[in-house]
């Protein structure tokens, strides 16, 4: 083949790389347009804005599912054609990538508080994206008890039940009956308490691939007057003990088998150590906080530092809490 007939191949090759990978992304807009309202897509939306965090890059897609059927429709798409498909909810303990997502980045937004009287106790069936606090204040005014060490906790219920968040002693897992999830191939089922593997900041959500849609909770009733004070008093508390005027994704490590993680990270000298606008909060050592100008990856690189400085002091592997989303590697 002579140079002029190579270059006229190469040049076809890569128009038909050009046309194909724009009929790509048309398809994805003419897809996601065809089956949700244009208000709920954002093409090229800054996770800055989605992240508790206050940071990451640009999500390719990002979708608000508040029907079932959206989400539905998205996962089977997203399947179908190998797009990545990222689930989050009030973006309270996850850190994305400054490199942003490639794909879809799907915000579960299903919002139902159902509550159902059955003799002593109180059933409440309540949506995958309604918000903690939402419902702490919902339960409040029906006089239902029992949530109150959970109701100053910031996200959603269906990230509080991935990650069996706790507060105060007790853990999500403590008050649930059972949870509505969605497969990979669209099929709803149902999961008991005990299927859903629950132990500490774990469930079995991180390996199954189900997506959570709404769960029911077993409270009782309650005086108005005695919750209040319960929800005032761990609310004063958190305030006291946690770096609540700075954005961070609660506390960055989990507790450790045997050991107050907070408690070493402390004795090794590293409250207020910072990495660029990321810090070690001088409040609670076991907080990564965002001073206001913090990348994702000033935050990442602090973990890093603090697990590695941890480990060299005591030979304990520490664990961050936080979700990681996206690519950190510098290149």
């Amino acid at each position: 083949m002579n140079f002029k007939n190579y270059n006229k191949t190469m040049t076809k090759m890569i128009r038909y790389d050009i046309i194909h990978i724009v009929k790509k992304k048309g398809r994805i807009m003419d897809f996601i347009e065809n089956i949700i309202s244009k208000d709920k897509i954002k093409k090229d939306e800054l996770m800055s804005k989605h992240t508790s965090f206050k940071t990451g890059g640009t999500a390719e897609y990002f979708i608000t599912a508040q029907t079932i059927e959206d989400i539905r429709n998205v996962v089977d798409y997203s399947s179908k054609n190998n797009i990545p498909l990222y689930i989050i909810g009030n973006g309270s303990n996850i850190l994305v990538s400054d490199k942003g997502v490639k794909g879809i980045v799907l915000k579960i937004d299903l919002q139902k508080i159902e509550i159902e009287e059955n003799e002593e106790d109180i059933i409440v069936t309540v949506g995958a994206g309604t918000k903690i606090m939402t419902l702490a204040q919902n339960l409040l005014k029906e006089k239902v008890t029992g949530f109150e060490e959970l109701s100053g906790i910031p996200g959603t219920i269906g990230g509080a039940i991935k990650m069996n968040a706790g507060a105060y002693g007790k853990e999500i897992k403590d008050i649930i009956i059972s949870t509505i999830c969605m497969n990979k191939n669209g099929e709803i089922v149902k999961l008991s308490n005990e299927e859903q593997g629950f132990s500490y900041r774990y469930s079995n959500f991180f390996e199954n691939d189900l997506i959570i849609l709404e769960t029911k909770l077993l409270l009782h009733k309650g005086e108005e007057k005695t919750i209040k004070e319960k929800m005032d008093e761990y609310l004063m508390q958190r305030k006291q003990k946690q770096p609540t005027e700075y954005p961070s994704a609660g506390s960055t490590f989990k507790r450790g088998d045997g050991f107050i993680t907070a408690k070493l990270i402390d004795e090794i000298g590293l409250k207020g150590y910072t990495i660029g606008g990321a810090e070690i909060s001088e409040k609670h050592a076991g907080f990564i906080i965002n001073k206001g100008y913090a990348t994702s990856q000033d935050i990442y690189d602090l973990i890093q530092y603090t697990k590695q400085k941890v480990y060299e002091k005591f030979k304990v592997n520490i664990e961050e809490e936080v979700q990681l989303i996206g690519d950190f590697t510098k290149e």
